[in-house]
């Protein structure tokens, strides 16, 4: 074998041409070739060239065209032309094949033929010079021809060598490239199942349907089968309900079979299924009723390998009825974890046979290996060990290699790096590990760490982000370095966030999109980082973790990571020159034994922001202790080739990973690991040992902090089979009497009998072996229980359904296993369905004497429908026939024990248990051995005892006792649960129980049994009459204590006198008592005055008043007959202050009573009206008693009568002094928005007074009393206010609440959706009066959604919502809508916008001008009347309008015809609207002066600025009613409440009659105007109305008379 080593097992370098480029697998590959077929000449001279010498690839050897060569050991050092070494070269690892190029056919042809056309050319050139030269003779010249001949043939057999030995190695078994996928379609929808399958030779591929062989041609056109290049398909056509199943794709070829799986439902649409139809079955399925029968034989066993060598596991399945084409399901574990196909393990099934190869092992291939074969009926299992012995070490005294690399975290910026301290050190402790890393793709390895770290975790940095890295690590000792470990699953350099988007998870069906973080913004400084936390501290390395900010730009943002010594104020930047982008870090260089803090900061192109909150204080160092040693190892018999070994855990053990176990034969002083891989448990079997050796054993705990000190050594152990092997009086004989207590479908609950003799040490626990019995011929045994169990029950669980077994126990203890027990019944394994319980289990006998014992009993595990509910105890003579059992109790026992009476003495008896439910009394127990009714000699009881101070104790004797035996206590025949209240001590043979604090809680039966004797036992019952006594007892033994009711404790009486007091419980008249102050006894005096009442024991001493000399300790010494007792109290400090000042207060406050004075002191109330109301509560007032108010010590004048015969003062604050003309409004909603203000807020003070004295009560209500006074008021204004209510304005929609009182001061937020509502121009809020309002000025749909109208209160505030959606934002949006295009209309329609007169009375001959404003949009038509006639214009009368807005009406010389009554009309198409006038002719003399007149918007004639004073003489009915008529379009708007009253003070304004206007002059006339606009305008419009007769605007209205 030595020849035949790999070389990765004597240099351990990387071998996995895996990890290559194809590039580089090219190259190598191509110059192994070329060397291996070039002429011995070429390549020497090639070599040379090269400065290397290859030595095992230098030529062809005559062995290697040998078909089964005997390789010589091959070297892999590369030399330079010095046969210095300056390397290795690294071979192409291809299991046992040597000649693998990993090229493929094609290649490796042309990569054939180019090296034999070389070999060729170079020998037949190297001929033909020789032919040329004519120096060398022609019998050389053949010679050389002849060995040309012999090379070409040797080439021509290597050749044909070479291909067959390809063709082995070109085939493999079928390997899914791409399996079938599972798919949900709908019915009648067609679905595709595709897979690739690759293998040599070509793979058959069969497809199956609930394994049943799909076959197209009996189902034509329902199935459709294709195979093209590789790729096979499944096409079902028109699915319907019953293709819902499990497919299966076959593929096989010579070199195995492998199975795929698919599955396919078929979907109904609602209403279209059958509800009764079953689910679709996934999984194997039972259509024809096989029952198959699954036998593993020629099974493997417990193994070993070494490092680097190739094993393989095999069992022979043989499954009954053989069926064609059937597979079973075929899986392997190891350490009860799947294993899966990888480059490490193999997995083959031939039909017959499964196999696993391990292609190259490693420490982490030891483990318990488990072949499940599972079928339809059931699955079979098979089980054994594999150890893995390291390989040899390359450095003598060096250490094993680690194991089980992995990455425990990986990100853009780091890996952390854990591994398994392997259990060889090399004979001196381990120094530390190295870890190298490896870029994926690449051969180079590179040592992260320049110093070995020796915890087990590392965390690799310089990392390239997005790159692939494997990892090794090394461990090292004084003497070299350890191979390196198994390399670990390759890992990407990312943020965690990105590898999982590049697994390629897709969003579930429902296409729902979560968003996880808000949109960043532009330009934003992010926020500080949260939840910074150390992650993980060791004395090289401390790892920060934190969350990234909310706020945080449109780029990634990155962090700098800051720290400072704790303690300090001076942060430095670990980073200073790249920030990292990961929310984690790394930090090296740390001193150890230091606290640091850590905070971060993020940073991006806009800034850096804020700091993190800092960490707590973190000290350098390894925060995970090293284990402590394991406890007691106890080695136990097994074969005559291994030992159970099993041992104490490690106490209070952190992160353990597991223990390493060693052995050595007696005498040797050479330790040998028995486990190279941890293990998790604290029991394990040491194989390999040699027979008839005595052993010794110890153990090792490890964490990754490190490898805990060694236990202590076991005791010596020869190695031989258990059964038959061990000494008989030292391991317990077999238990007895198996029954099953319960049986469900797949598993069963054993019980068993304790052995008659369990040896010379307790019974540590007992192992259940099971067997299958088949056609009642029994199988093979197996372990049901790995970790012994302490109670005599036990579930064995993995049975098969109705199949029958037969169980073995066997008990164990600290000399061994001892033999197990005769074979059970044979039992059926099918559940239980009785509604009654099962067996009771586990009957005991105790305390036997004479006349009685007691029956203990354990309630059954199966309880049958309903829960036990008591139980039946059946008694009978043993010699006495079945029918002789009788009940020993007619109601039904609620405990687990019993005390048996009425026995015969000498009379041996058995009995059995019975338990009842609801359903009915269930089975019968095993019945007990036969038990005599006889008091033993020496026999004694338990003794209560009380000692001489007051202690119970229970005490029990035995004389009897073994070396080994116990005493072993327990309250109502169980252990006890508190033990704080129990003491338990032991002396010799005798053993008692004190009670620490006697009380109700220590009622019950008390019990005491001696192990290792023939039943010594007794017990004692503690009753609540037995409690009373002792108690009694105990506190006479302790009367010379004088016991206190109450100890001293100190009260203030009236007037502040102090009152020092206790009371004893009991004292005699020869009692006596002494006062005692700061150590000097005080006397009775005039300060001090003392009482004792010796009825009551109160002792009692008081004093008028306390001064500072007061201060001290105070004690009461008492002394009866002998018993004495004190009592103290110690007033000082602060206490004592506290207890002056309230003495002081008290007498303060009896003085004070003594005159008026204030029961209930000034404090406010606002009642429902929302009145702030002050009050207080006074007494031992009398007439003569007045009450004085005050605000920031002025006086406020209260006209209120004082009442004192209710005792009760009121002041309402924030009433004002009003003028007597608005005293009529005080009630009015203005008023009471006026009620409490900021100008309230102050101090308030009554005073009472009279010839008795005086007092006083302050209330303050500024700062925090306002505020809280207001919130108050708040309050009842949000109770007051009404539901939120929705209208309707020609602006929008308007949410409106009305409050009974309105504060300026109130506050209210408006919510939409939870949200705040950010106010704009198109969203408004406002107060009316007492009308809260929201303004949605033109609402959308967007708009809809619940309102909220939220008050504060400085508490919980009150929330009023109304829902603005479906009908009701509808009915809302279209009464919007209707009042928009009314007040369109009232805006645009026609109308007359000044005033006409209404008679004009004009003097014949002159010229009369009227001009009236006109609106309207559009532009209106004007028409003119005359006695309801249609006008037109000519040269009398001239019409005219001007620039759509002036209608002006001239008659140039009026005569007597003109008189009428005249109208103008204008019209749109939003409505109509007419001015009517009349104008009479008068006859007269013209005059040469014109009169104007023009009117305001009310129609008032004022004189025009030209006007003659004489003409102004003239008189002319200037007032106007206007008069209109009714628009077609009606305007209809909603006002809010300040329009409305404004209206109604205009409407009251406007009722008087019109005036005449005087003939004034210019500023009269100026002044008159004013005048008559403030009169019919309202107050806060006049000033905005005015308007001077000069305007450059025309006048509305305008008549010229000449």
């Amino acid at each position: 074998m030595s020849g035949s080593i790999p070389f990765y097992q004597k240099h351990h370098l990387h071998y996995d041409r895996g990890y290559r480029s194809k590039e580089t697998q090219s190259k190598v590959s191509q110059y192994q070739a070329s060397s291996r077929y070039s002429a011995s000449g070429s390549a020497s001279a090639a070599t040379r060239s090269r400065g290397l010498n290859v030595s095992s690839h230098s030529g062809l050897e005559e062995s290697r065209l040998s078909p089964s060569p005997k390789r010589a050991k091959p070297t892999y050092l590369a030399v330079d032309k010095d046969n210095q070494i300056i390397g290795y070269v690294v071979p192409i690892f291809r299991g046992s094949q040597e000649f693998a190029t990993g090229l493929s056919d094609t290649e490796e042809a042309r990569v054939r033929d180019t090296a034999a056309y070389m070999a060729r050319r170079d020998l037949f050139t190297s001929g033909l010079e020789m032919e040329r030269s004519e120096l060398i003779s022609r019998k050389e010249t053949m010679r050389e021809s002849a060995e040309r001949i012999t090379l070409n043939k040797r080439i021509h057999e290597h050749e044909e060598h070479f291909k067959r030995m390809n063709e082995d190695s070109l085939m493999h078994a079928p390997e899914f490239v791409i399996k079938p996928r599972s798919h949900t379609v709908w019915e009648k929808q067609c679905v595709r199942l595709h897979c690739t399958v690759s293998g040599w030779p070509d793979p058959r591929v069969v497809w199956y349907k609930n394994n049943v062989a799909l076959d197209p041609l009996a189902n034509p056109g329902k199935y459709k089968v294709e195979s093209r290049y590789s790729v096979h398909s499944l096409e079902i056509n028109k699915c319907d309900f019953d293709d819902t199943a499990q497919y299966r794709v076959s593929a096989m070829n010579s070199q195995g079979e492998l199975s795929a799986f698919a599955s396919v439902v078929v979907k109904r649409f609602k209403g279209e299924m059958d509800e009764f139809l079953p689910a679709p079955r996934l999984g194997p399925v039972s259509e024809y009723g096989i029952t198959f029968q699954t036998h593993i034989v020629d099974k493997f066993g417990v193994s070993f390998g070494r490092e680097g060598e190739t094993m393989s596991l095999g069992c022979t399945v043989i499954i009954y009825p053989a069926l064609h084409r059937y597979q079973p399901e075929v899986e392997w574990y190891r350490d009860d974890v799947l294993l899966s196909p990888s480059k490490w393990t193999h997995m083959h099934w031939s039909g017959d046979r499964a196999t696993l190869t391990l292609t190259h092992l490693n420490k982490e291939d030891e483990g318990l290996y488990t072949l499940r074969v599972t079928t339809k009926s059931g699955y079979e299992t098979y089980s054994a060990y594999v150890f893995v012995r390291d390989a040899d070490a390359e450095v003598e005294g060096a250490p094993a290699a680690p194991l089980d690399v992995r990455c425990l975290d990986a990100n853009k910026d780091y890996i952390i790096v854990a591994w398994k301290q392997p259990a060889v050190d090399g004979g001196s402790s381990i120094l530390g590990y190295f870890v190298d890393r490896c870029e994926v793709g690449t051969t180079h390895w590179i040592q992260c760490n320049d110093t070995p770290v020796k915890f087990a975790r590392f965390p690799v940095t310089g990392l390239v982000e997005g790159r692939s890295y494997i990892f090794r690590v090394r461990a090292v000792n004084k003497s070299g370095i350890s191979r390196p470990s198994r390399v670990s699953e390759p890992v990407a350099a990312m943020d965690p966030a990105d590898r999982a988007r590049m697994r390629g998870t897709s969003a579930p069906w429902t296409g729902q999109i979560i968003v996880t973080e808000e949109e960043p913004a532009e330009g934003i400084v992010p926020s500080k980082p949260c939840d910074l936390q150390v992650t993980e501290a060791t004395k090289n390395y401390v790892v920060l973790s934190w969350k990234p900010p909310g706020e945080k730009g449109l780029e990634g943002v990155m962090y700098y990571v800051e720290k400072c010594v704790s303690g300090t104020d001076s942060w430095q930047r670990v980073n200073t020159e790249i920030p990292v982008k990961s929310p984690r870090f790394a930090l090296f260089d740390l001193a150890e034994g230091k606290a640091y803090r850590f905070r971060v900061r993020c940073c991006n192109s806009a800034g850096v922001g804020e700091p993190s909150d800092p960490t707590e204080a973190t000290t350098v160092g390894d925060k995970l202790d090293i284990p402590s040693a394991p406890g007691k190892v106890i080695p136990t018999r097994n074969t005559d080739t291994s030992v159970v070994v099993s041992w104490e855990a490690s106490c209070d053990a952190k992160e353990l990973v597991g223990y390493y176990i060693e052995g050595s034969i007696v005498g040797s002083n050479v330790w040998e690991p028995c486990n190279n891989k941890p293990v998790n448990v604290t029991r394990f079997i040491c194989h390999g040992l040699i027979t008839g050796e005595k052993y010794v054993f110890r153990v090792r705990a490890v964490n990754a902090a490190g490898i805990s000190q060694f236990s202590q050594e076991s005791e010596a152990v020869e190695v031989k089979a258990a059964i038959g092997g061990g000494i008989l009086h030292a391991s317990p004989a077999p238990p007895y009497g198996i029954t099953i207590l319960e049986c469900v479908r797949d598993s069963m609950v054993l019980a068993w009998k304790q052995p008659t003799f369990i040896g010379g040490a307790d019974i540590t626990g007992y192992f259940v072996d099971y067997r299958e019995v088949i056609d009642g011929v029994p199988g093979k045994w197996h372990e049901a229980n790995i970790k012994a169990v302490s109670e005599r029950a036990y579930r064995v669980s993995d049975l098969k359904e109705n199949k029958k077994y037969q169980f073995q126990v066997r008990a164990a203890n600290m000399a061994g296993v001892g033999i197990p027990s005769l074979p059970s019944n044979t039992f059926l394994c099918e559940e239980w369905t009785i509604a009654v319980p099962g067996p009771p289990h586990d009957l005991q006998i105790r305390e036997a004497r004479n006349d009685s014992l007691v029956l203990l009993w354990k309630p059954p595990v199966y309880q049958g429908r309903d829960p036990v509910n008591g139980f039946y105890v059946d008694i009978k003579e043993a010699d006495a026939p079945e029918e002789a059992w009788r009940g020993v109790n007619t109601k039904a026992l609620e405990k687990t024990y019993t005390k048996i009476k009425d026995l015969k003495e000498g009379e041996k008896y058995v009995f059995r248990v019975r338990a009842q439910n609801k359903a009915g009394v269930g089975k019968v127990s095993d019945v007990t051995e036969p038990v005599p009714a006889l008091t033993k000699p020496g026999t004694k009881e338990i003794v209560v005892d009380v000692d001489d101070d007051g202690v119970i104790s229970l005490n029990f004797e035995c004389g009897n006792m073994t070396p080994d035996s116990k005493f072993v206590w327990s309250k109502n025949y169980e252990d006890f649960t508190d033990t704080s209240r129990l003491t338990t001590e032991t002396k010799g043979t005798k053993s008692k129980v004190v009670f620490n604090r006697p009380g109700e809680e220590d009622i019950g039966v008390y019990s005491c049994l001696v192990t290792h004797t023939d039943g010594a036992s007794s017990s004692y019952t503690l009753s609540e009459e037995e409690l009373k006594r002792l108690l009694e007892i105990s506190h006479d033994h302790k009367f010379p204590i004088i016991p206190l009711k109450s100890d001293l404790a100190v009260e203030l009486l009236e007037k502040g006198r102090v009152r020092f007091w206790l009371q004893a419980e009991k004292m005699s008249n020869n009692g006596k008592v002494d006062y005692v102050f700061n150590d000097n006894v005080v006397s009775q005096g005039e300060k001090y005055k003392m009482n004792f009442d010796k009825n009551t024991g109160v002792i009692e001493m008081t004093m008028e008043s306390l001064t500072p000399a007061d201060e001290g300790t105070y004690t009461f010494q008492l002394q009866d007959g002998k018993a004495t007792n004190q009592s103290s109290l110690v007033l000082i400090g602060d206490v004592f202050k506290q207890l002056q000042k309230e003495s002081e207060f008290q007498r303060k406050e009896y003085f004070r009573k003594q005159g008026p004075h204030f029961i209930e002191y000034l404090s406010w109330e606002v009642t429902p009206e929302c009145c702030v109301v002050l009050k207080c509560k006074v007494g031992n007032m009398k007439k003569e008693t007045s009450a004085l108010w005050h605000k920031d010590r002025h006086q406020i004048k209260v006209d209120e009568h004082l009442g004192f015969a209710e005792g009760v003062l009121k002041l309402e604050i924030a009433q004002r002094d009003l003028p007597a003309d608005t005293a009529d409004i005080v009630d009015s909603p203005i008023w009471r928005r006026l009620k409490i203000s900021k100008k309230d807020a102050g101090v308030y003070e009554v005073i009472l007074k009279d010839d008795r004295g005086q007092d006083t009560s302050t209330l303050n209500l500024t700062d925090q009393g306002f505020k809280d006074l207001m919130n108050e008021v708040f309050s009842v204004i949000a109770n007051s206010s009404t539901p939120l209510k929705i209208t309707s304005t020609d602006e929008g929609i308007r949410l409106y609440t009305f409050v009974s009182y309105y504060n300026d001061l109130l506050q209210v937020t408006w919510h939409y959706k939870d949200s705040a509502i950010a106010f704009s121009d198109r969203i408004k809020s406002g107060v009316v009066g007492e009308q809260l309002w929201l303004q949605i000025t033109e609402p959308t749909e967007k708009d809809m959604g619940k309102y909220a109208i939220e008050f504060y209160d400085g508490k919980g505030g009150l929330r009023r919502t109304v829902d603005l959606s479906g009908q009701a934002f509808d009915d809302a949006f279209a009464e919007f809508q209707r009042l928009k295009a009314a007040a369109i209309a009232e805006r645009n329609r026609a109308r007359v916008a000044g005033g006409l007169p209404d008679v004009v009375t004009i003097q014949e001959g002159k010229a009369l001008n009227l001009t009236c404003n006109i609106s309207g949009n559009p532009v209106p038509e004007v028409t003119w009347l005359k006695n309801d006639r249609e006008i037109t214009s000519d040269e009398h009368c001239i019409l005219k309008f001007e620039s759509g807005k002036f209608a002006s009406f001239t008659i140039t010389g009026v005569n007597t015809s003109d008189s009428g009554k005249y109208s103008i009309l204008v019209k749109n198409k939003y409505g109509t609207e007419s001015g009517d006038f009349t104008v009479e002719v008068t006859e007269g003399t013209p005059d040469l002066g014109v009169t104007s007149y023009w009117t305001d918007e009310e129609g008032n004639v004022v004189f025009g600025s030209n006007t003659p004073k004489e003409k102004m003489k003239t008189t002319l009915t200037g007032t106007k009613m206007q008069k209109r008529k009714e628009s077609v379009s009606k305007a209809s708007t909603v006002k809010n409440v300040e329009d409305r009253e404004q209206d109604k003070k205009s409407e009251a304004q406007n009722e008087g009659d019109p005036a005449e206007v005087p003939a004034l002059d210019s500023d009269q006339t100026k002044e008159a105007k004013v005048d008559l606009i403030n009169q019919t305008l309202p107050v806060d419009q006049s000033e905005a109305s005015e308007q001077p007769a000069d305007s450059a605007e025309k006048p509305e209205a305008v008549a010229e008379t000449t």
